[in-house]
């Protein structure tokens, strides 16, 4: 059976994210041949208290909110470059234990891809980056109640889904994980939880 086309949410703040995302990039460099849509989805602002300002209308950004852009620019405007500077900004930030609110931590590591910096803090300073944010971000939630990330997205379908592995560079094996996760949102829409009651060690 073919994957179907599919979507997952991402915020470089979450480990659980990171997994997943690492699984989808290791696979799609291998040669994955996927329909799959990376869509941005800010934690800070699903963690808003109710009568507090939302994330998009406050002076000062939220944690987290520069990585979203610069990762959405470099989605939208340098598409070639947007796995490599993906699975960098997430290592930046759970591997290397780095700061990604800090506008010269997300300068470096997206030079160090070869993603021109100055554009992209340029894009993020006309203001559209935050606005896709906001638009995706409340599109995921009043479609799909979507509350975290990372959450795959097939038609009507959104499954929350975290994974306890990393790739480890091995694309065979993230493509079969990716495809797994897939075919059960796909196949078992009565599968609602399924949960291991702890974790190999």
């Amino acid at each position: 059976m073919d994957t179907p086309p599919f979507a997952v949410t991402w915020d470089y703040l979450c480990p659980f994210a990171r997994n997943v995302h690492e699984h989808l990039v290791t696979a799609l460099e291998a040669g994955a041949p996927w329909d799959v849509t990376f869509t941005p989805f800010c934690l800070m602002q699903a963690h808003v208290e109710e009568g507090e300002p939302p994330v998009w209308d406050r002076e000062e950004k939220a944690r987290g909110v520069l990585a979203l852009e610069a990762g959405i620019v470099v989605r939208d405007r340098f598409p070639d470059r947007f796995l490599a500077a993906h699975r960098a900004l997430f290592s930046a930030r759970h591997d290397e234990g780095k700061e990604l609110a800090d506008p010269a931590v997300v300068r470096e590591v997206l030079e160090r891809v070869g993603v021109p910096a100055e554009e992209v803090f340029g894009h993020i300073e006309q203001g559209w980056p935050l606005d896709t944010l906001r638009a995706a971000h409340e599109k995921s939630v009043a479609e799909h109640d979507v509350f975290g990330v990372p959450t795959f997205v097939l038609g009507d379908s959104a499954v929350f889904v975290r994974l306890m592995t990393r790739p480890q560079g091995d694309g065979a094996r993230a493509r079969t994980v990716i495809e797994g996760v897939v075919a059960l949102v796909a196949e078992r829409p009565e599968l609602n939880e399924f949960k291991h009651t702890s974790i190999p060690r």
